[in-house]
């Protein structure tokens, strides 16, 4: 279980909108249409649902049941895999800059392991991530196909390189039950700034995204499906075409939500810049060229809720 001081819990504290949103767009990777609606979602809301997407529904909850179990283990045995620096057990706290949340997680990085891990979890892991690297590349592929490039493998092969930067994680928001508390905050509003992310859940609602006009709608929970989001990496690939998604969970209370995010990062030295061949005749790009290695300094310099590409645009 996480314990929070009491300071950390009135931080977490929110009001959020009930509803739920109906609006996510759903892209059946089995479709014809699937590329079209893929850059639609992606220039509308930075983010949709893929269904059809090839992975096993029973291999993915094999890996969540790992996860729960590691996560039940005692506060103590949890702590061997951490503190997370940045890879390993976490809690509470996100990131360096004082960010807090009502979460604890396992952060993973491509070819490094950590203490602590049951070989079990580890082995799911590593073929968890398989599988979804191939779904992702599917994704986008399909992207980079209706965008119109010749070489479909554009923005994939930042993915697939074997100095890719991508990680995994796995977070835990555990219930509570504080009575009149409002709602917490599980992991606060924030951008990914790797290329594009992928999530799944368990069956429990709490991601929320922010739409255009800044209003919060919750995402409808579908532990069958994946969520893709778009990253601020790609929101600079296709200056400004695509918009990275702000969004953040909240934990409602009574029961725990288990998530798993699929970060596809480039390169700590790929150049990111606006491509030429996205951009119409006069246009101009709207973002410095910069390496990977150093966004991704300067945005884990910053808090979650900031925007990380400011110091990269031409006219802030």
């Amino acid at each position: 279980m996480v314990v929070l001081s009491e300071p950390v819990f009135d931080n977490c504290i929110i009001q959020c909108k009930k509803p739920i949103f109906a609006g996510i767009p759903v892209v059946d990777l089995s479709e014809t249409d699937a590329k079209t609606r893929i850059v639609e979602a992606c220039e509308e809301f930075g983010f949709f649902k893929v269904i059809n997407h090839g992975v096993p529904l029973e291999f993915l909850k094999r890996l969540e049941n790992e996860a729960v179990e590691f996560f039940k283990l005692p506060q103590l045995e949890k702590d061997k895999s951490g503190p997370a620096n940045p890879f390993g057990y976490g809690s509470n706290s996100i990131g360096i800059n004082g960010d807090l949340g009502w979460v604890e997680y396992l952060l993973f990085s491509a070819g490094e392991n950590f203490a602590g891990i049951p070989t079990a979890l580890l082995e799911l892991v590593k073929e968890y991530v398989n599988q979804v690297k191939k779904a992702a590349n599917r994704v986008l592929e399909m992207m980079a196909e209706e965008l119109g490039f010749e070489s479909v493998d554009c923005f994939s092969r930042l993915m697939n390189d074997e100095k890719s930067d991508s990680l995994f994680r796995i977070n835990h928001y555990p219930p509570w039950t504080a009575e009149d508390a409002g709602t917490v905050i599980g992991f606060g509003e924030h951008t990914d700034p790797q290329i594009i992310s992928v999530v799944r859940s368990n069956n429990i609602s709490g991601l929320q995204i922010c739409l255009k006009d800044g209003a919060w709608v919750p995402v409808p929970p579908d532990h069958t499906s994946f969520f893709f989001n778009v990253g601020d990496s790609l929101q600079v690939l296709t200056n400004g075409r695509f918009m990275s998604v702000k969004h953040r969970v909240v934990a409602e209370g009574e029961k725990s939500r288990v998530s798993m995010i699929f970060f596809a990062g480039p390169p700590l030295t790929e150049k990111i810049t606006p491509l030429s061949s996205l951009m119409a005749d006069g246009e101009e790009s709207l973002y410095k060229e910069f390496t990977w290695s150093e966004y991704k300094k300067s945005a884990y310099k910053t808090r979650l809720g900031e925007n990380r590409l400011r110091n990269f645009e031409k006219n802030p």
